[in-house]
């Protein structure tokens, strides 16, 4: 008999046997048939597309996001792929300048705590103040 059984195609992929499983449930890894007596057995072509979702989601991508991904991977289409990809990079870059700003922040904070003298904690206070 040949193929992986789902514990192997879990372990060659780097996850656990729920995760396989909820990815065929979210359609994104097909199921492939019991044969009668047996287990189910997974063929390389399911190993690949576990290492492409997980390397989706390496990259930020959501679930939702993979499913595009591998729908335009059927019928090639580099247009689509790359809007997605674009879209992701912008996101990452927000969250990069968002980081930058909360370091900042919080480097200012901490060197207000580190000054001493102060009666209260400037990290305290600054949670503490209501935006308007």
């Amino acid at each position: 008999m040949t193929g992986m059984t789902i514990g192997a195609l879990a372990k060659a992929g780097g996850v656990n046997v729920e995760t396989v499983r909820y990815y065929q449930r979210r359609g994104l890894l097909a199921e492939p048939a019991r044969p009668a007596g047996s287990v189910r057995r997974y063929g390389p072509e399911a190993a690949d597309r576990l290492a492409f979702i997980r390397r989706s989601q390496e990259l930020g991508f959501t679930l939702q996001e993979v499913s595009a991904l591998l729908g335009l991977a059927e019928t090639p289409n580099c247009r689509g792929a790359r809007g997605l990809a674009a879209s992701k990079l912008a996101l990452v870059e927000k969250r990069i300048r968002d980081l930058h700003r909360m370091r900042r922040t919080l480097r200012a904070l901490i060197r207000q705590c580190d000054t001493g003298g102060a009666r209260r904690c400037p990290i305290i206070d600054s949670l503490a103040v209501r935006e308007h």
